[in-house]
């Protein structure tokens, strides 16, 4: 499977630092968006009020965590934002480029 590499590099640590417990500082649940060619990405139990970069195309984005993400149009989470509430998806066709989960 082909990965986001430079967001999921970043991220590994953190996520593998928090994939045993669930505690007040991750979105427990699971983020989940379209990439390259159509694929779907997603990530278990993201860590709270961090940005994330993209690194690749990304589009669709579907909040299936228990607390608020914000995707935004530019990097380094700048532009218009869209919340999406727990259980929200965006539009199939809505491209993004950062998200921040369980923004403060």
């Amino acid at each position: 499977m082909h990965v986001l590499r430079p967001f999921v590099v970043t991220l590994g640590g953190l996520v593998l630092a928090v994939s045993g417990t669930v505690s007040a500082d991750a979105a427990s649940g699971t983020f989940a968006w379209v990439g390259p060619e159509g694929r779907t990405y997603s990530i278990q139990n993201p860590p709270d009020n961090k940005c994330f970069d993209l690194g690749q195309e990304a589009r669709g984005a579907h909040n299936a965590t228990r607390q608020t993400v914000v995707v935004y149009p530019r990097k380094r989470c700048k532009g218009s934002p869209t919340r999406l509430a727990p259980g929200q998806a965006a539009p199939s066709r809505a491209r993004f480029a950062s998200v921040i989960f369980n923004p403060r």
